[in-house]
């Protein structure tokens, strides 16, 4: 009898715990260890910053690549594809290519890239005045921009202009100090405007 009482109480007891256990709120599971926050992507500016800092021509490379895949987007697909197509009739059809650049500006006026772009054409057409005009639009938006500003020594120093050149490859130096053709021009420019060599 007392073995079957031990039974009846355990099992009751069993069945009080179960019910308070089913009664009582959840616990929280425990804490994973959370996961650290994906890295942040660079900004332009960061990337500049490495750029200029940077010793590792290895290095500057890929920084360079980064920096112009962001100068390739305008945040508006039309543009970008505009500015996409653009580049690939310019071997052929330069006016084609203006025509899509244009387009590309209206859609997003201060993409610098857009305007660089059409600089570029302009400048495989032969017309200096509008290449410059643009360039100047590109780095009003985007003063870091080494490519405009490699172009626009280019077209400077063609015209004759060889003190506003050489400043103007020094900024792009600045920028990005592993554009080799620039330094040569700086350095080929230096007896002219007086300067100490690099």
């Amino acid at each position: 009898m007392r073995a079957i009482r031990i039974f009846l109480l355990s099992g009751l007891s069993l069945a009080i715990l179960g019910d308070a256990a089913l009664a009582a709120p959840p616990q929280p599971a425990p804490k994973k260890a959370e996961a650290p926050p994906p890295p942040r992507a660079a900004s332009l500016g960061d990337l500049y910053e490495r750029l200029a800092r940077t010793t590792d021509e290895s290095e500057a490379k890929g920084i360079v690549a980064s920096i112009q895949r962001r100068w390739m987007r305008s945040g508006s697909d039309t543009a970008d594809l505009l500015l996409s197509r653009a580049m690939e009739a310019a071997q052929d059809d330069q006016p084609l290519a203006i025509e899509l650049l244009d387009r590309a500006i209206a859609l997003q006026p201060n993409w610098a890239e857009a305007w660089n772009k059409r600089a570029t054409v302009f400048f495989m057409m032969g017309d200096m005045t509008r290449s410059m005009a643009d360039l100047r639009e590109t780095l009003s938006r985007e003063p870091r921009h080494f490519g405009a500003l490699s172009g626009l020594g280019i077209i400077l120093q063609s015209n004759g202009d060889r003190k506003q050149a050489y400043e103007v490859f020094r900024k792009a130096l600045a920028v990005n100090p592993f554009l080799a053709d620039v330094k040569k021009a700086v350095q080929s420019l230096e007896p002219d405007v007086g300067e100490t060599s690099l």
